[in-house]
């Protein structure tokens, strides 16, 4: 997620959504109404906020699960370049080696 001064996108919403709650919650326990009426209110709110953040939680998840992914891919193709640059320089560190070996024995000789 994108970090912009210090909040993130998933933080500023999560608040909005919370504040929301709460905002609605209070609404509804000082509304001029019936006890049953409060309630029937009260159920079929908690079930909207139920759905919505459970929406809310599968949509991160999904976020989360592409972000890993891309990690991971992008340590993978990491990974083998360092690999193959080690490998390279392993490679010349022996050649080098056997050059001056060859070197070392043409002068003694």
């Amino acid at each position: 997620m994108r970090e912009e001064h210090g909040f993130s996108t998933g933080s500023v919403l999560m608040s909005f959504l919370l504040g929301g709650i709460v905002g609605a919650g209070l609404a509804l326990l000082f509304a001029p109404k019936s006890g049953s009426d409060t309630r029937q209110v009260i159920k079929e709110f908690a079930g909207d906020a139920k759905d919505k953040a459970h929406h809310y939680v599968e949509e991160v998840k999904g976020k989360v699960t592409t972000g890993i992914d891309r990690g991971k891919g992008y340590f993978e193709e990491k990974k083998s370049m360092i690999s193959s640059a080690f490998d390279a320089g392993k490679d010349a560190y022996e050649k080098e080696k056997e050059k001056l070996s060859k070197e070392s024995q043409e002068e003694n000789a």
